[in-house]
């Protein structure tokens, strides 16, 4: 049990990665320090809405397997 929790946290922290490096909000270090521009930010349609809600899901699957961990 306690390998497969472990599997599950390592699988989930890579695609976690992987998903909030693919969300792009902005360009450069400057989008980060608030020096965006004039950028309207608008509801998220399509495979941005998808990658978004795979994000949440892959988050809750990461911090209950380190929740579950803790406890095992």
């Amino acid at each position: 049990m306690h390998t497969i929790v472990q599997i599950t946290q390592i699988i989930s922290a890579i695609l976690l990665v992987i998903f909030i490096l693919a969300q792009q909000r902005g360009s450069g270090l400057g989008s980060m320090a608030g020096y965006g521009g004039n950028q309207v930010f608008t509801s998220r349609r399509g495979a941005e809405k998808v990658i978004f809600n795979i994000t949440i899901i892959l988050t809750v699957i990461f911090v209950s397997s380190s929740i579950l961990i803790f406890v095992l």
